[in-house]
């Protein structure tokens, strides 16, 4: 994590750290001004607050109510050598809490983090460099060396260069886009199964996780993960680019072509081919207009569309990037050291998520992987063995249906929950598809974060229902059938083998897509300097399901993004009309203004809390329509997950505006009270509220070029960095060209 730190007045300094800021000061003695902790103050709190963390964790996992738990820190000093500290962390458990759990408790403690890393000593380097922005310095293992030599470094099946070297390269391009990429964490809580989260350390919004058998191959995962989010504009996905991006030359890439509606908002001809047409369009309801894409929102310009190759025969088609957005999520795009690395990589997460969706839809019962089989990768085995001991089940399952397809899974249950994952791996190595099953079952998890999966179910509608495969997609929480742990499975177990070198095997996945009668379209970016595709299989590799075009299409945010950000500028008009298409949209009330306008406030703000429901409430107030608001109040508190402070605002506003409307009572008899119950600052702002003097309480004033969104800013300075470079080498190439001419 960067923590950037400021001068401010005296020696009052200011930290800022992802949406955060923090101030230290010293005491009066020391001649601060003593308006904040001092710096020490704060290292010495957090070793105390990281303790009663893991505490609540272990609580939490099983019921356990802490609110008579205490736990307190004293740090004691050696007299003789003041950096000689003794940390006694003292908790004080109630009575009826078993021998056990308080163990567990004395155990979770001991796993403090802050705690670990002192006792560890970090190691302090100390560095002057010319621009503290402008170093681009990763923080990751290794740095570019040259070429690797033939057979040096470590080299693991599916890579076309040792670990360090794809690390060193990595890195070396995310440097020379001004990325600095910091790990922000590690895990390896089981053998053989290592996990990280690496991001942008300016735009914290831009992060990957990565997953290996080994640090080093954890690593190179997460790194190639980052250059194909970027390379594909995944991190960018549903949000504004701002003006400027948005009345650029290009707005995506520059090979990126725009194309007009045609009549009655009809498609225009140069985009999709007919095949792609009768699977987005199969009842004829997709107009031109839902084809705008979000990320700059320019109607005028018309239909921004990206080039594909399409695999049969070469033919360029173009994809609106409204579409790709709003179907695939991150689906279907890789980077590798070669492009046949990252095809293979590419195609076999798309059968994994495919054969994943059908396996969990139709409740297919999965072979075992016999122990006989299993013992012949022994790292694997100890991994599975090791969450075994630790009192969780795990099946071990062949997910090839048969052997068609390179697809493997491993299922964890949880007997303290009753909660079940399952798990998928897919390559055209049996030992690599494995292997990926078990690493992507543990990636970023704790041993707590497995109590959070859902227990399975006979309700065929619940498994089968789209939005659960959503969820599998994105965080693998979705709900597992029953029928899958039945011990008498649907299909035979097959030893498959699918693997060659990577161009074999990238023909090799070609072929079955050729044979289930499936159509491709690949798009290749190398404009980072690594090779990165991005491949779409129409009516397969979809997330999303198509219909989302037409009736949950996250343009919808061009209704509303532009009155949003400018709200407290509109006169009662603009506000009433806002409000109409608010209740004529029927999105959900508790959807986040976040999501819909594509807008990244900072969530600790009451931006960043927002919802259509809250809106609403604040825009009737506006407009003097208390009823109404009354109303919404009283859904805001029934399902309020907003703070404190903000719930009691909403409590003190309930009140004031039911003897408001009361024709027998007078808000003067009671103002006294409610000024003693919620304080003078909230019924300042509540009464303010109700009689029109005070508008929109809480939000700051914004507008389209962003004012005071510094979150969403620094995402678009994220992007900036690759729209730049994107333009630069589209120069460099043009210039040769115009030469010849």
């Amino acid at each position: 994590m960067e923590i950037k730190v400021n001068y401010l007045d005296n020696l009052r300094l200011e930290a800022k750290f992802d949406d955060f800021t923090v101030i230290s000061d010293q005491p009066i003695r020391y001649k601060g001004d003593g308006s904040a902790p001092g710096p020490f103050d704060y290292f010495l709190a957090s070793s105390a607050m990281c303790a009663a963390y893991f505490v609540k964790v272990y609580c939490n996992a099983r019921d356990i109510p802490t609110e008579n738990i205490r736990l307190s820190q004293n740090n004691i000093v050696d007299p003789e050598n003041r950096y000689q500290q003794i940390f006694k962390i003292q908790v004080e458990l109630p009575e009826d809490i078993s021998d056990k759990d308080r163990q567990g408790i004395l155990r979770s403690i001991d796993r403090c983090t802050v705690k670990k890393v002192v006792q560890t000593g970090p190691e302090f380097q100390i560095e002057v460099v010319e621009n503290i922005d402008e170093d681009a310095q990763a923080l990751l293992m290794g740095k570019a060396t040259g070429e690797a030599n033939p057979g040096e470094g470590t080299w693991i099946e599916g890579k076309d260069l040792p670990l360090e070297q794809t690390i060193a390269n990595l890195s070396g391009l995310l440097a020379d886009l001004g990325m600095k990429i910091e790990i922000a964490s590690w895990r390896n809580i089981v053998p053989h199964v290592w996990s990280l989260h690496v991001r942008d350390a300016a735009s914290p919004m831009c992060f990957t996780n990565g997953k290996g058998a080994t640090k080093e191959s954890a690593l190179c995962s997460a790194l190639g993960e980052f250059i194909e989010r970027l390379s594909c504009n995944f991190f960018y996905n549903d949000q504004f680019f701002g003006e400027q991006i948005a009345g650029s030359q290009f707005v995506h890439y520059p090979d990126e072509e725009w194309f007009q509606p045609g009549p009655d908002d009809a498609l225009p001809a140069g985009i999709l081919d007919d095949h792609c047409r009768a699977i987005y369009d199969p009842e004829g309801e997709l107009r031109g207009s839902n084809l705008i894409d979000t990320n700059s929102g320019r109607a005028e310009r018309g239909i921004v569309s990206l080039p594909f190759v399409r695999q049969s025969d070469g033919e360029t088609i173009y994809f609106p990037s409204n579409l790709i957005e709003n179907l695939y999520l991150s689906n279907g795009m890789s980077a590798g050291n070669t492009l046949p690395e990252a095809q293979v990589q590419c195609l076999s997460e798309i059968f994994e998520r495919a054969v994943k969706k059908q396996i969990i839809e139709e409740e297919i019962i999965l072979p075992d992987v016999p122990m006989a089989v299993l013992a012949r990768y022994p790292d694997i085995l100890e991994g599975v063995e090791a969450l075994e001991a630790q009192g969780f089940p795990v099946l071990v399952k062949d997910a090839s249906l048969g052997g068609q397809f390179p697809v493997m899974c491993v299922a964890l249950m949880n007997p303290k929950t009753g909660g079940v994952f399952a798990s998928f791996g897919a390559h055209p190595s049996f030992h690599v598809a494995l292997e990926r099953s078990l690493t992507e079952l543990m990636q970023g998890r704790s041993f707590e974060g497995l109590n959070d999966f859902l227990p399975p179910t006979f309700n065929s509608l619940a498994v089968a229902e789209p939005n659960n495969f959503v969820e599998h997609f994105i965080d693998s929480s979705g709900v597992v059938s029953w029928r899958f742990f039945s011990s008498r499975a649907d299909v035979e177990f097959v030893e498959w083998d699918f693997s060659g070198s990577n161009a074999e095997e990238a023909a090799g996945l070609f072929g079955i897509l050729e044979e289930l009668g499936l159509e491709a379209y690949q798009a290749v970016h190398e404009d980072l300097g690594a090779p990165v595709c991005r491949i779409l299989v129409p009516g397969y590799s979809e997330v999303y399901p198509v219909e989302d075009l037409v009736w949950d299409n996250t343009n919808k945010a061009l209704l509303f993004r532009e009155d949003i950000l400018n709200l407290h500028t509109l006169d009662d008009e603009r506000l009433a009309a806002l409000l109409e298409r608010l209740e004529e949209s029927q999105i959900d009330d508790h959807e986040d203004i976040i999501t819909l306008i594509g807008i990244e406030f900072d969530e600790n703000t009451v931006w960043g809390q927002l919802t259509i429901l809250e809106l609403k409430l604040l825009i009737n107030l506006a407009l003097g329509r208390q009823e109404e608001a009354l109303e919404r109040v009283e859904m805001f508190q029934q399902f309020n997950d907003n703070t404190v402070e903000r719930g009691l605002f909403y409590q003190a506003m309930h009140a004031v505006l039911e003897i408001t409307l009361d024709d027998e009572l007078e808000l003067d008899d009671y103002r006294h009270n409610l000024t003693r119950m919620f304080g003078e600052a909230t019924m300042a702002a509540v009464v303010g509220s109700v009689d029109g003097n005070v508008r929109f309480h809480g939000l700051t004033p914004t507008n389209m070029a962003l004012e005071g969104l510094e979150k969403h800013q620094r995402l678009i300075e994220s992007y900036q960095k690759l729209h730049a470079a994107r333009a630069a080498r589209a120069a460099r190439a043009a210039a040769p060209r115009a030469i010849n001419a």
